[in-house]
């Protein structure tokens, strides 16, 4: 079913807005209340320029939340569960985001980029509001805002060369997360490698809104002896991948032990974080549910589903697939979900009840590949 997304002032556009149009752009959701690019017309040459070549994504809607002054890091320790202990300049950190029940409300990456200032690069929810609350009811000594940043994603095993053909051979250097201030013929720039994919990249925190288009054009150019092509963090590839997408996999009472984070979760530090008791509790108590991957039979699924899929086992509701697809480098249909964790431990196939009619589905760990 196609439905026209109306382009109005109150959902923001990002710098690279206009570029992402004259390349094609075809089809937009609304992410961090911002247009976010989803499609360019040609999603299987969209899915093999990643997984073969290179692509430029815009997104801008990753949007940036500043923690600034003496109180940033103490206020940065609240907010997440993760022991930030030899944070340093430089090196960024995956960091789970939880309430006060223990439940995840966001997962952003962590960027210490200056000794008073840590920026959350986050995904699709208000954080700023969370941590504007907490700092004032904390009245703790540090400003909550949102920079002027905005990444373009640069994705895919030919990332590489491209950003190093841009800013030098160092860019090859930095760790999966690490990031370095630049510029650019003037245009002031943070080079991190990070992106939404597991096929390799970078993304240029853009530092100046009026220079995207600027941005864009270089490069675009850089990128044309490497085959370089619009893009969008892709459907097909974040499955296979088991890449979370907090919002769409996740529910309001998601807990990071089901989603497989406990690596990032450190109960035993000794400094304090917002959902401690519900989370030490949690784990106590175990989970009865987890994200997981499911191997779906019946014929090739033709297109990406639009709702969350009813999954049972035994007659009983069981769960959700968040989101499935055919893929070709599995060769299957395949999908992600929160399963309960009953025919996971026998296992067990499980029903998921799709368009079509119900299917029976494999779980599977992940990622797929």
């Amino acid at each position: 079913m196609a439905v026209q997304l109306s382009i109005g002032a109150r959902v923001r556009k990002s710098p690279f807005f206009q570029a992402s149009c004259k390349a094609g752009l075809t089809a937009a959701s609304v992410y961090n209340h911002m247009y976010m690019p989803t499609s360019y017309g040609d999603p299987e040459a969209e899915y093999h320029r990643l997984i073969s070549d290179v692509a430029m994504w815009d997104v801008a809607v990753e949007r940036q939340v500043a923690l600034k002054g003496p109180d940033a890091l103490a206020l940065a320790r609240l907010l997440t569960p993760r022991n930030l202990d030899g944070l340093v300049i430089g090196q960024g950190k995956y960091v789970p985001i939880c309430n006060h029940s223990g439940a995840i409300i966001n997962d952003p990456v962590l960027m210490q980029v200056a000794e008073d200032e840590i920026w959350l690069s986050i995904a699709d929810s208000d954080i700023q509001l969370w941590a504007s609350a907490v700092a004032g009811t904390l009245k703790l000594d540090v400003d909550v805002y949102e920079p002027d940043v905005s990444p373009l994603g640069i994705q895919g095993p030919k990332a590489v060369d491209v950003v190093s053909d841009l800013f030098g051979d160092w860019v090859r250097e930095l760790k999966y997360f690490g990031f370095r201030a630049t510029e650019l013929d003037g245009i002031p720039l943070v080079v991190a490698r990070s992106g939404w994919s597991k096929q390799g990249g970078y993304e240029l925190y853009l530092r100046d809104f009026n220079r995207g288009d600027d941005l864009w054009a270089r490069v675009a150019e850089a990128g044309k002896p490497y085959n370089i092509g619009p893009g969008a963090p892709n459907y097909i590839e974040r499955i296979e991948s088991g890449l979370i997408s907090y919002g769409a996999d996740t529910d309001s009472r998601t807990n990071p032990f089901e989603l497989g984070m406990d690596k990032f979760i450190a109960l035993d530090q000794p400094h304090d974080f917002i959902g401690k008791d519900a989370l030490i509790a949690m784990k106590k108590v175990g989970i009865s549910r987890r994200f997981m991957g499911f191997i779906i039979d019946g014929p090739t699924l033709a297109a990406t589903n639009e709702d969350r899929l009813l999954v049972s086992f035994d007659g009983e509701n069981a769960g959700y697939v968040s989101a499935c697809v055919y893929s070709p480098r599995v060769g299957e249909n395949i999908g992600v979900g929160m399963v309960s964790t009953a025919p996971i431990d026998k296992g067990q196939t499980v029903t998921i009840y799709m368009d079509d009619g119900p299917r029976s589905a494999r779980i599977v760990p992940l990622p797929f590949l």
